[in-house]
């Protein structure tokens, strides 16, 4: 029954705020009883797809997924895959490669903008000494202008969980002198991606994030010598 439901929103376009129809108009129009209904609506709720709104004028309502809630789940399941760093610089150096080349291919004025404005924020948090939680948010960018909601969902992912390893592995023992250093290279690196992007120079924007990758696996190596994905760290 829930997965009736949650096709009639997806073939309805998905529309966020719709009314799909009062308890009572759903059950006569799918044909069950009140309890498979209500159980129903549970799991469509669990899915974030749909919530029942009480009172007049209420009724079955389209919501909007918290993309958050996602990503937490797929960083807790490959925490409990016991994903490996190698296979996880696999995984992100795949999906980063050909988000440059999307990006780069698809960039506009307003995609330049965001690009330069991200990059003029990361140097601004350098230089006041913030050395992490913001490393990633240039990824992110890059990947969204891919315009694939595919890549820009699994690069969150998989950049947060670089960021999570390197963070326990360091935070107790590096000296802050050493991380200002290494958010000054990384944002050194990330300069030289967006300036190939907006060039137009795909393989050339490809080289330096693999490049980039490559140091952020050499962290890795040093951060979590055993090769298993750390447990997360708050805030990030």
């Amino acid at each position: 029954m829930a997965d009736r439901i949650e096709k009639d929103i997806i073939a309805g376009g998905w529309v966020t705020g719709t009314i799909l129809g009062s308890e009572t108009e759903l059950i006569e129009r799918y044909g069950v009883s009140r309890a498979v209904f209500r159980e129903a609506v549970r799991l469509v709720e669990h899915h974030q797809m749909a919530t029942m709104r009480r009172g007049p004028g209420g009724g079955l309502v389209i919501t909007e997924p918290d993309p958050g809630v996602v990503r937490h789940a797929a960083r807790v399941y490959l925490r409990h895959a016991d994903v490996t760093r190698e296979q996880l610089f696999e995984a992100r150096t795949a999906l980063e490669l050909a988000g440059v080349v999307a990006a780069t291919e698809r960039l506009t004025e307003p995609g330049i903008t965001r690009l330069t404005t991200a990059l003029r924020t990361e140097e601004e948090l350098v230089t006041q000494g913030v050395t992490s939680g913001h490393a990633r948010n240039l990824h992110s960018v890059i990947a969204e202008l891919t315009g694939n909601p595919a890549i820009s969902l699994f690069v969150e992912v998989l950049a947060r969980l670089d960021e999570e390893m390197v963070q326990q592995g360091w935070d107790s023992e590096q000296p802050s002198a050493e991380w200002t250093a290494r958010a000054a290279a990384s944002h050194e690196a990330h300069t030289a991606i967006v300036e190939a992007i907006v060039s137009g120079d795909a393989p050339l924007a490809q080289h330096r994030m693999r490049r980039h990758l490559q140091a952020i696996a050499s962290l890795l190596e040093e951060a979590t010598p055993s090769g298993r994905v750390a447990a997360p760290v708050s805030g990030g």
